[in-house]
């Protein structure tokens, strides 16, 4: 698949996000493979979409504890 697809397959899933916020996490884990594929094809990940990477684990990190009790 070529850069610019996975590019546009990535810029899809980033409107769902948007759209249903409800399925976030479905929808980061495939970000997550459209990143893998970037990386094992060998091609640059850009910038931004690092960032979000990294913002939306640490997004994750907090949610593991929401429903301990006080």
């Amino acid at each position: 698949m070529a850069f610019e697809q996975l590019k546009a397959g990535i810029a899809l899933i980033l409107e769902e996000i948007e759209k249903r916020p409800e399925d976030r996490h479905v929808l980061q884990e495939e970000l997550r493979e459209k990143i893998a594929e970037l990386r094992g094809l060998g091609m640059p990940v850009p910038e931004d979409i690092l960032r979000l990477e990294e913002e939306l684990g640490d997004d994750d990190s907090d949610e593991i504890y929401d429903n301990l009790p006080v």
